[in-house]
């Protein structure tokens, strides 16, 4: 969950999150050495009024400022793709749950069970419990069990959607006419939150993504009820 001023992501709930932190932080420590080197060498030709002829016409540093950048270039790109690979792995989802968009709400269907299927909408502001999330909670979570591989497949029935959940380190386009599909793990148990991130009309801010994780146990607890209401 962000809170104000927040200028880190959020806490990583996924094994992919986690990775992409990583890889953020190796990136920006990459930009940080770039950038104090430049600065460093800016203040100097700056500041200085020595010269040297090695500096103005050298071949070997001609070479170097070449081969110096592909190299830095390799070292993110590899673990880049690295990534990129690892979250297109669908391996053996113990439980698949499709996902469709709505102006302006989401409507949920587990496709392990035949008559689990519900919509989610956003809580009006007066609704709101005391601690709930204003514009970020609703009326129906999205229940899944932690630390098993869930299968998300991703569609829309009107127009562009997006649904992302940035703890879980999720992002998929829900397109009409199409099924896209994606893939998390809840490495804890924990409430996390999304929104629609494609602008999908008037109410686009008004459509939240809420993820609840919680223990085998209690989601078998949950799917039991959920069918008995069914």
């Amino acid at each position: 969950m962000a809170h104000p001023a927040q200028l880190g992501f959020q806490d990583a709930a996924s094994p992919v999150m986690e990775e992409l932190l990583h890889f953020h932080d190796h990136a920006l420590m990459i930009v940080f050495l770039i950038s104090t080197l430049v600065l460093y060498i800016i203040v100097a030709m700056v500041s200085t009024k020595l010269t040297n002829m090695y500096i103005l016409d050298s071949q070997e540093i001609e070479i170097i400022w070449t081969i110096l950048p592909a190299i830095i270039l390799i070292l993110i790109a590899l673990p880049s793709l690295r990534i990129l690979y690892l979250m297109d792995e669908i391996n053996n989802p113990h439980l698949t749950i499709k996902a469709i968009g709505h102006q302006w709400y989401w409507s949920y269907e587990y496709t392990d069970y035949k008559e689990i299927a519900f919509d989610s909408y956003m809580v009006p502001t007066q609704d709101l419990n005391p601690g709930q999330f204003r514009l970020l909670e609703v009326d129906h979570r999205m229940v899944v069990p932690t630390e098993a591989p869930i299968r998300v497949l991703v569609s829309a029935e009107d127009v562009l959607h997006s649904w992302a959940v940035p703890a879980l380190g999720v992002k998929m386009d829900a397109v009409p006419g199409r099924l896209n599909q994606t893939a998390f793990i809840a490495s804890r148990p924990g409430i996390f939150y999304g929104q629609c991130s494609e602008i999908c009309g008037a109410n686009h801010s008004f459509m939240p993504i809420v993820v609840e994780a919680v223990p085998l146990k209690y989601f078998q607890d949950w799917s039991t009820l959920m069918l008995e209401d069914a």
